[in-house]
């Protein structure tokens, strides 16, 4: 595995894309829009020159890492020699399903297709491609380049081998993975995603503000982060989306609370917006 290609341009693409980078893939980043990507590139050079200021990377690290690195709006360019392509866009099943289809047709026999998704899954992704042995989830966390943790999530059909290789490319990334039969939600996001709803509704019934939910349970269950202040981060209309599908599949207890729908209703969506459960200083 010496060539990676990662499928959109966005807050979790561009981290995976930098993950990968400066661990020593070849990596194409592909997005449909130029301004998408000439953003990602921003976003990667300057945590590369941040990460050396601090220490983390060296100069030469931060040189090789760069040069790894291309980016394309062409994704028959993009996917051309992969080894293994991360798919990073919405997290909706029609367009994962779309973007699985093209990479399974442009995409060499060899590639091992992963999609980052929190919750929906890889056995009806897998199954819309001719290779569903080499298809799988490869859940990263954000921000990718600072979460240690990737879950690699086994469709029906995902060989053995495709697993094994998708551990050692997260060794190689400096990652602990853990694997997990698919089931929706997979582990981390059911137990999230529950915490974060409960939170919501503590908060719609003024149980507590925001800052002493968070404070609780970040003090008192030591986390280190409260969950609203998580969704926010993630961005409340892809914690909506996922509330929506785990809803669909597992049933009430993951019901999304109405605050959560009102916020994104009104274009509250976190930091990515300047404002969600707080208020966010996006300059």
């Amino acid at each position: 595995m010496k060539n990676i290609a990662v499928i959109g341009g966005g807050t979790m693409g561009r981290g995976i894309a930098y993950v990968a980078g400066v661990s020593g893939f070849n990596v194409s980043l592909y997005d449909v829009s130029t301004a998408a990507l000439d953003n990602a590139k921003h976003y990667i050079e300057g945590e590369l020159t941040r990460s050396v200021e601090k220490g983390y990377i060296d100069q030469e690290q931060k040189d090789m890492a760069t040069g790894n690195l291309v980016y394309c709006t062409d994704l028959v360019e993009a996917v051309r020699d992969a080894d293994f392509v991360i798919e990073a866009v919405l997290e909706l099943m029609d367009v994962k399903i779309d973007v699985f289809k093209k990479l399974d047709q442009y995409a060499p026999a060899h590639a091992i297709l992963a999609t980052n998704t929190s919750t929906m899954s890889p056995t009806e992704i897998a199954a819309q491609t001719s290779r569903p042995e080499k298809c799988l989830a490869m859940h990263f966390f954000n921000p990718p380049h600072k979460m240690k943790l990737v879950e690699i999530v086994r469709g029906l059909d995902t060989s053995d081998e495709t697993v094994a290789i998708t551990k050692e490319v997260a060794r190689q990334m400096k990652k602990e993975s853990v694997e997990v039969n698919e089931f929706p939600g997979f582990v981390t996001s059911r137990m999230n995603c529950l915490i974060g709803n409960e939170a919501m509704y503590m908060l719609m019934e003024g149980v507590a503000s925001a800052e002493d939910i968070d404070k609780a349970i970040k003090l008192g269950l030591n986390h280190p982060m409260g969950p609203l202040e998580l969704a926010d981060l993630v961005g409340l209309d892809s914690r909506l989306r996922n509330m929506e599908y785990l809803y669909k599949m597992l049933g009430e207890k993951y019901r999304p609370c109405p605050l959560l729908v009102k916020y994104v209703k009104a274009g509250r969506l976190g930091r990515k917006t300047g404002g969600g459960f707080y208020k966010y200083d996006n300059q």
